[in-house]
């Protein structure tokens, strides 16, 4: 072949055009594509809005574009319209659009979010589904991550409920007798991949006219999103043969399924269908077509851009402070904002900011002279700690400063961050690499090991704590001595690393948050003394110091006689010193060396005492939320007695505990100046100064600042940083097996070129999702507006609104209607809220927005007899733990029935302090004099609380107490001693599925219901800088005693029953009666 110097430009042009294609092909995600009846058309979202592009492929319009996020399109059956949901008012909401006219209208207004499936045959409805609540017959367990079917219709009004199956994706058959869809089992997130395992969802039949269900698929991995082919063609996506998703069809009895399509990497998704029954779906942000017996399409997509992000858009940080940190001399506040590291002013609230980077900045410490700051970023792809410095020596506030330079202090490959910097300047401690504590010598620029990895386990960034000795010989952290994790004790090391650290607490109980007092004395919280929680992982708290000499502990156990003439004592020998010395300039800064700090190790323990008279909660132990004032007087302190966390202050001297100032945060940290005068405390995002006196006057610092942020570079870092802690952090090294390079390759186009951050978790979970772990995948947080957030009246509705109004079929426990019961029961009629009708045209949820613990006036209708009734709806929050205490109710109840009053019983909803109380109070309450107990883990969503079940349920007696002739119950008192049986499914998750694993080991008793999935791992779930967006990270996997990780390894029951969709709507519970059943059988 001849080849001429003109053909090889024109082949390298050729070749440099496919190449640049594919780069930017690889930069979008699209998503979502629903193809028109008459398959000429498509509808997708991308970068939030609906666009439409021929099945051809082309130039792609937008058709829905604003400032929300738009996306799930459904077609009308005519084309003539669509739905899709919008988060244009907080949550996700199901709109309707006529394409001829424009005209839009917003269908649906409840909190939880609404995704549109499809039309009604007749285009007047569309069909939806949404977390409300089941049916009133259902036995179901209640809970808004398991969906339920509705249809609302096309000019708006009440929803109905079509199918109060747990289902999602349903699809209507031409001929409108089957629905056909996918089931929903429990908590695990829809991007998961490759999980073989019960959870693992399948396609299920409907037949609307004698009400059956049928499974289609049981492949042990994943079938999802059926669509309706001619002929009673179904087709879907399943993992089946390939263990990834491709485009599958079958026949409406499940049978002759064959593959279509053959992708070996990431999944097909969002698969939808012509009338004809041509194909569209989405595959790793590209749109294809395919028709039966073909080869798959790509469509080339030329997309005109509905929005065009500024590359820079003004982001306010006012009452957004995550962290702070109080200058030495008392006037300015350095704190982290969206990442960003902010100086204000105490008392002009005049803010500056010092860094301007996508990547996030934290831990923030001064040097003493108050002219640096020393902080830590994540830049170059691992944690840094760097130096911030007034430039000008005639500034001397950097919130008036113009000028500052800023110097890499620790910068390699592994990562820094947490620095505290030395009180005499010339050293900085810092965590390298996640669990060691190390030192930084200013003058030689190294670093050397005090606390070895081996004496600590970061679970969350941040939760290792430790402090200076003021002179700077000396590092006290918490630290784990004994391989005893979760519950550290406190160690005292050499700064230069000398020697290894010596535990200075001997606890076991837990202790944290070290603050090396200036008496010597070393304050810390300890959960020593604290009610315990019955959670294994977690306590009321206390602060308590250990002294490090006798004498310091003496001077602090004198009585108030003896600390005024010892005060007095001090005050006048200061004075003698200075007439003799000649008395400094005022406000000089004194020069002497500090002296070295003694310790006494001998007796150390000994030397202990419970500083607060009151254990309380504090907010966490991952920052600083106390402190002592000059010469150990007062502690102030941060505890949440009551609703929130608020100031509290405990007098030595005077013997005394009272609440300084009311905060009422769900979140506080705060810090006192040197002096004692003044303490700062960050409270939900908000710095106040309170002044340390007997009136403690509280005012907030009225700083403000903001920042040009750049979304697509905050993006990129945001990639990098998720990507980076799971590999880091996951519990398997192998990562099971996925090539994770790889998946940073194939992801961080398209992540980063998001224009939203609701897409870029979608394409986030669908990365993390390739790790077929548990616990993990990214989440968006959807926030409606107060006026939007709906509230309950505490009832459930009947499955159908009428012309007239809504009927009630069942008043809640709790609900505010109760006391009316008079006048509105089972049964009522609702006609009108506030004197709006509701019904059939009139949605009774719009109605109800924004009105929780709002007067409300309700008409009902009762035995043809109107009343109006003033009420204050509830929460939906509230709703929920109606609903739940309402299922398990009935769940006793049914026990009760079929065991003639013998048996017990306790559901376990999630593994904590308050269901571990709740199980004892039934054990040893209701059920106390039962002959045994069914324990039901249905649903559990996880915790930490294996062992204290296992053992609660494990108890052997071996003693009877008797008194008067009279035998009562001996040990164990606590622990129960009959028998028992545990009921599971395959929505047990994480603790949910260490339990009945550890119920078995123990050869306990048996187990009945359906194989719980293999999840057993332990989550850090970490919310970024946006606020909202949240990743998580399964970074402790748990192994049985053989070695072998619980995590992917299935647990059978010994009996296996699985609850039918038609037994569950008819208010049946084989799992439970079975049981109970056998429960019986055995005693």
């Amino acid at each position: 072949m001849k080849v001429t110097y003109l053909s090889l430009i024109r082949i390298c042009i050729i070749i440099f055009s496919l190449s640049s294609l594919t780069s930017q092909a690889n930069e979008h995600w699209y998503q979502q594509p629903a193809i028109s009846p008459d398959g000429n058309t498509i509808i997708f979202s991308v970068m939030g809005d609906i666009y439409r592009v021929s099945t051809s492929g082309g130039q792609a319009v937008a058709i829905v574009s604003d400032s929300g996020w738009d996306g799930y399109p459904v077609w009308a059956h005519d084309g003539a319209s669509i739905a899709f949901a919008s988060d244009r008012n907080g949550s996700l909401d199901v709109y309707h659009l006529v394409l001829k006219t424009n005209t839009l209208t917003r269908l649906t207004y409840h909190s939880a979010n609404d995704y549109p499936t499809e039309f009604s045959k007749d285009n007047q409805a569309v069909n939806f589904n949404s977390g409300r609540m089941p049916s009133v017959t259902s036995s179901d367990f209640p809970t808004s991550r398991l969906t339920q079917l509705y249809s609302v219709g096309v000019k708006g009004g009440t929803p109905k409920m079509l199918l109060s199956t747990a289902s999602m994706q349903g699809k209507t058959s031409f001929d409108d007798n089957y629905i056909v869809y996918m089931d929903n089992k429990g908590y695990e997130n829809i991007y998961r991949k490759h999980d073989v395992s019960s959870f693992a969802r399948d396609i299920w039949i409907l037949d609307k006219q004698t009400g059956e269900h049928t499974q289609l698929t049981s492949f042990a991995g994943g079938d999802s999103n059926p669509v309706w082919g001619g002929n009673g063609i179904i087709y879907y996506l399943s993992e089946d043969e390939t263990n990834n998703f491709n485009v599958w069809k079958m026949d409406r009895e499940g049978n002759n399924k064959v593959r279509l399509t053959h992708h070996k990497t990431h999944p097909a998704r969002s698969l939808s269908s012509s009338v004809d029954g041509q194909l569209a779906y989405a595959w790793h942000g590209e749109l294809f077509t395919l028709e039966d017996g073909k080869t798959p399409e790509k469509l080339e997509i030329n997309l005109v851009a509905a929005k065009h992000n500024l590359s820079q858009k003004p982001v306010s940080v006012d009452k957004k402070a995550d962290r702070f940190a109080l200058s030495p001399n008392g006037k300015e506040i350095a704190f982290i904002a969206r990442g960003e590291l902010f100086v204000t002013s105490i008392e002009f609230g005049t803010t500056v900011k010092l860094t301007h980077t996508p990547e996030q900045e934290r831990g923030i410490s001064w040097f003493p002279d108050g002219r640096s700051i020393a902080f830590a970023a994540e830049k170059q792809s691992s944690w840094g700690i760097y130096k911030v410095s007034i430039t000008d020596e005639s500034e001397p506030y950097f919130f008036a400063a113009t000028k500052f330079t800023e110097t890499p202090l620790i910068v390699d490959s592994d990562d820094a961050f947490q620095p505290l910097v030395s009180p005499d300047g010339k050293s900085i401690a810092y965590i390298k690499n996640r669990d060691e504590i190390s030192v930084f010598t200013m003058a030689t620029k190294t670093s050397n090991t005090v606390f070895s990895e081996q004496y600590n386990y970061s679970y969350s960034d941040g939760d290792i704590s430790f402090d200076w000795s003021p002179d700077s010989r000396w590092i006290v952290a918490t630290y784990v001595p004994r391989g005893f994790m979760f519950f550290t004790d406190l160690g005292i090391a050499p700064a230069d690393g000398s020697r290894p650290p010596e535990d200075i607490t001997l606890s076991g109980y837990g202790d944290f948050i070290p603050q090396w007092g200036e008496n010597g004395a070393i304050q810390f919280i300890s959960g020593r003394f604290g009610r315990r929680n019955h959670g294994s992982w977690g306590n009321d708290f206390d602060i308590m110091s250990v002294f490090l000499t006798q004498q310091a502990y003496d001077d602090f156990l004198k009585s108030k006689e003896e600390r005024v003439l010892a005060e007095e004592m001090q005050a006048n020998l200061k004075k003698e010193a200075e007439e003799k010395e000649g008395a400094s300039e005022e406000g000089k800064e004194e020069t002497s060396d500090i002296e070295p700090i003694s310790i006494e190790w001998d007796e150390l323990v000994k030397r202990t005492v419970r500083l607060t008279k009151h254990s309380s909660n504090f907010d966490n132990i991952q920052g600083m939320n106390y402190g002592l004032t000059p010469n150990d007087e007062k502690l102030y302190y941060l505890a949440k007695f009551e609703k929130g966390f608020d100031l509290w202050v405990e007098d030595f001297k005077e013997k005394s505990t009272k609440l300084a100032v009311k905060l009422n945060a769900e979140s506080a940290y705060m810090e006192i100046d040197k002096k004692g005068e003044l303490a700062v405390i960050l409270a939900d995002g908000v710095l106040y100064k309170i002044a340390l006196s007997e009136k403690h006057e509280k005012k907030a610092i009225a700083y403000k600042g903001s920042l040009n942020l750049d979304e697509k570079a905050e993006r990129a870092y945001l990639f990098d940083h998720i990507w980076r802690q799971t590999k880091d952090k996951f519990y398997n090294p192998t990562m099971h097996g996925i090539d994770w390079k790889l998946m940073y390759d194939e992801y961080y186009a398209k992540a980063v070129n998001t224009q939203n951050n609701y897409d870029f978790s979608i394409i986030v979970s669908e990365m993390l999702g390739e790790l077929n772990a548990s616990h993990t995948g990214a989440y968006y947080r959807f926030e409606p507006s107060p006026a939007a957030k709906t509230s309950s009246i505490g009832a459930i509705y009947a499955n159908a609104p009428t012309s007239k109004g809504v009927f009630i079929k069942e008043i809640l426990p709790g609900s505010p209607l109760t006391k009316f019961s008079k006048v509105v029961t089972n049964g009522s009629l609702l006609t009108h809220i506030d004197g709006k009708n509701v019904g059939n045209d009139n949605n009774v949820y719009q109605m109800l927005n924004g009105k929780a613990g709002v007067r409300t006036r309700l008409t009902v209708v009762t035995e043809d007899q109107e009343h109006d009734v003033i009420i204050k709806p509830i929460a939906l929050s509230d709703e929920q733990k109606a609903l739940y205490e309402r299922w398990v109710d009935s769940r006793r109840a049914l026990v009760e029935k079929m065991s003639k009053g013998t048996l017990g019983y306790v559901h376990i909803p999630q593994m904590d302090d308050t269901a571990y109380r709740t199980t004892h109070a039934e054990l040893f309450g209701r059920a106390f004099d039962k002959k045994a107990v069914v324990v039901d883990t249905r649903f559990n969503r996880g915790g930490w609380l294996t062992d204290d079940l296992v053992t609660l349920l494990s108890g052997k007696q071996y003693t009877w107490e008797v008194a008067g002739g009279i035998k009562y119950k001996g040990d164990p008192m606590k622990r129960w001693t009959k028998p028992s049986i545990v009921v599971m499914n395959e929505g047990n998750y994480s603790d949910g599925y260490c339990f009945p694993k550890g119920y078995k080991a123990n050869n306990i008793g048996k187990t009945v219901g359906m194989p719980v999935p293999g999840t057993c791992t332990a989550v850090w779930w970490e919310v970024l800088q946006t606020e909202d967006l949240v990743f998580g990270i399964p970074q402790m996997g748990v192994a049985d005693i053989q070695g072998e990780f619980m995590e992917n390894n299935q647990l059978e029951p010994d009996i296996k029953v699985k609850n039918t969709p038609e037994e569950a709507r008819q208010g049946r519970d084989p799992q439970l009666e079975t049981a109970v059943k056998v429960l019986m059988n055995t005693n």
